[in-house]
């Protein structure tokens, strides 16, 4: 006898706005929205999905394990049973992530085989422009000095200094994607020559913003004149350790390297090193292959790196974005439609 299909039921597992709650509601009106804020952890800032610590009573803790337990849609994973979601919520179909890199995670937690029937979505495109606006930040800041300015400020010491120009400069860029594809806009409008190296070239879209389009086997005969790399590629076994001694040396005196992908995409103490030896003007990086980044890291204190505590992405904006791509798949969903940005859980991205 086959057991009769569960009720769609949408369970809210991280914090979100009220008008928010209410857009999902009116998305798809016959699909039951569970949203209880008093069971969640409070948000420490705008879109912080994992929220402060918390902790539940037993009654707060059978409620939330009894709505986990009918919940068919989880939007977000619920950061308090990641270990054992796929027990307590055994009839969860789909997962809407409110990150996009969440292939290693999945791994980690083998929720692939834990979880067959549960289909992942990931939050890409989402957090393109926030993204794009730092790099462009970042590479802004190498071009002007912006470093030394800042050090030269604290001193304090007044010593007139040359800056450079983004125009005519070469940036590399690892990852052409969505926010690959935002970067590349960005540095095209700064007078930049655009290297793209996407994994399959030959199927890229047409148009792209890039004057160059490679595969990763080409990246290293195009390192030599990047003066900025910028790394944006998901964490993969492909992509581990992608960024060597070897690279960094191949940059020309003085480049830049720009990291909002994964800290395991660079080999940090080679990084370091180039960054003492001079080889390396700077970097400017988001992702470490530590997080926390440890207080004992020499990262911390060079004059030529900005450490980002894994924040480029984030915006007050953000909760929007990732609800409107939420309410598109939900109509996918009740439409029996491909879900947008679904999970190769072999790929990893």
């Amino acid at each position: 006898m086959t057991t009769p299909k569960m009720p769609d039921h949408i369970v809210i597992a991280s914090y979100i706005e009220p008008d928010l709650v209410e857009r999902i509601r009116a998305a798809v009106p016959a699909l039951a929205v569970t949203y209880r804020p008093d069971l969640l952890s409070p948000p420490r800032y705008a879109a912080d999905h994992k929220g402060q610590d918390r902790d539940r009573t037993p009654g707060q803790e059978a409620e939330w394990l009894a709505l986990l337990h009918t919940a068919t849609i989880l939007f977000d994973f619920d950061r308090t049973h990641l270990d054992d979601l796929p027990e307590v919520a055994p009839h969860v179909r789909w997962i809407q992530a409110t990150s996009a890199g969440i292939g290693q995670f999945v791994r980690r937690l083998d929720y692939a085989a834990r979880m067959p029937n549960t289909v992942f979505t990931t939050a890409r495109g989402v957090h393109a422009i926030p993204l794009a606006e730092f790099v462009a930040m970042c590479m802004l800041m190498h071009s002007r000095s912006a470093l030394h300015i800042i050090e030269e400020q604290r001193r304090p010491h007044w010593e007139r200094y040359a800056g450079t120009d983004l125009a005519g400069r070469n940036v590399v860029i690892v990852g052409l994607g969505a926010v690959g594809t935002e970067v590349a806009r960005f540095a095209q409008a700064f007078g930049m020559r655009v290297v793209g190296v996407k994994r399959h070239p030959d199927a890229a879209a047409p148009n792209l913003p890039v004057d160059l389009l490679v595969g990763p086997a080409e990246l290293t005969s195009h390192l030599p004149d990047a003066d900025f790399l910028v790394l944006i590629a998901p964490h993969t076994d492909e992509t581990e350790g992608m960024i060597g001694a070897a690279e960094l040396a191949s940059l020309p005196v003085g480049a830049a390297l720009i990291n909002i992908g994964r800290g395991a995409l660079v080999d940090e103490p080679a990084l370091v090193s180039a960054l003492q030896s001079g080889h390396l003007g700077g970097a400017y990086l988001d992702v470490f292959a530590e997080e926390p980044l440890p207080t004992d890291s020499p990262l911390w204190s060079m004059p030529n790196v900005l450490v980002s505590p894994h924040s480029a992405s984030t915006s007050d904006r953000e909760n929007g974005r990732i609800v409107d791509l939420f309410c598109d798949n939900l109509q996918r969903y009740v439409n029996a439609a491909p879900l947008l940005n679904v999970l190769d859980t072999i790929r990893l991205y």
